[in-house]
């Protein structure tokens, strides 16, 4: 029986999508399944995922639902996942063989119900080195936001979340044409809860992509293109408890920023921190001026 859903939301990715497939395919343990949630692609992803499914050689699932950015892949994901663990591996990205092994490994040795999920490392595709470098070395555990906010580790991670807890936060409601709301949202509320198991292993290879439609590509446009999700991330993370006065400063500027984008008069009213949002205005408002310059 599998304990672990690997979900790829996809989006028009069948020319990496087999990569992914591969990597799968060649773990050491075989105890999961393959969730492919394809976001309304047009290239022929829907005939690829049933051909690998034809194969037979790991058990893949298909989802096809219309197009709705990012986000709405992680809801149709956790609406649909019933292991006790999930990870998300982008449709550009592929895991390690021995990363499920590391997984299971892991949790069964140090997993309970005080943690949210596992937390291990991305490394880079063509350098094979961890973006952003190890751990610290001896972390045990850590809180999400602690490795931005305090500046433990500032690149990209991979977390394997307890599916319960991701389904209780979700679906993750965005607005209406706004396609840029990073699903972080959800792991955000459920990690300033509870902390995570660190493995200073490689769980994924991640090989960004640098068309526009990658969630990590143009962010400049992105906020100018999703202006009210991105005020919402900013008024979830000025509530969290996990936070630093420097990171409570920074989601402040970026909080007006793009209330001004969006056009909000009720920025203030709303924000949870509105003398620190005052405060922080003018800053804001430098913040929106460059986000028009880069995006002019």
């Amino acid at each position: 029986m599998a304990f672990l859903t690997v979900f790829t939301p996809t989006y028009n990715r069948a020319h990496t999508l087999a990569r992914t497939y591969r990597s799968l395919c060649a773990q050491t343990r075989r105890d999961f399944e393959w969730l492919v949630v394809d976001d309304g692609s047009t290239d022929g992803t829907r005939s690829l995922v049933e051909g690998f499914m034809a194969e037979g050689r790991i058990p893949v699932r298909y989802i096809y639902k219309e197009n709705g950015g990012l986000h709405t892949g992680y809801n149709t994901a956790y609406a649909n996942i019933d292991t006790e663990l999930c990870v998300c591996v982008d449709s550009d990205d592929f895991m390690p063989a021995d990363a499920v092994e590391i997984i299971a490994d892991t949790w069964q040795k140090r997993g309970s119900d005080r943690y949210a999920g596992i937390l291990g490392l991305d490394f880079d595709a063509h350098t094979h080195e961890p973006l952003g470098g190890y751990f610290p070395e001896g972390m045990g555990e850590c809180w999400y936001l602690d490795l931005y906010a305090k500046g433990i580790h500032r690149a990209d991670t991979k977390a394997v979340m307890r599916t319960d807890l991701m389904r209780s936060v979700a679906p993750q409601t965005g607005f209406e044409g706004e396609k840029h709301f990073n699903p972080v949202y959800m792991m955000l509320q459920v990690c300033d809860v509870r902390p995570l198991i660190v493995v200073n292993r490689n769980l994924c290879n991640v090989d960004y992509q640098t068309t526009g439609d990658s969630m990590s590509a143009a962010i400049w446009h992105q906020y100018v293109d999703s202006p009210r999700s991105f005020t919402k991330q900013r008024i979830l993370e000025m509530t969290l408890k996990h936070n630093t006065k420097l990171n409570l400063v920074r989601t402040a500027i970026h909080y007006v920023a793009t209330c001004i984008i969006s056009r909000n008069q009720r920025w203030l009213k709303e924000s949870p921190r509105p003398a620190l949002t005052l405060a922080m205005a003018p800053a804001g408002v430098l913040l929106w001026l460059l986000i028009l310059y880069k995006t002019r």
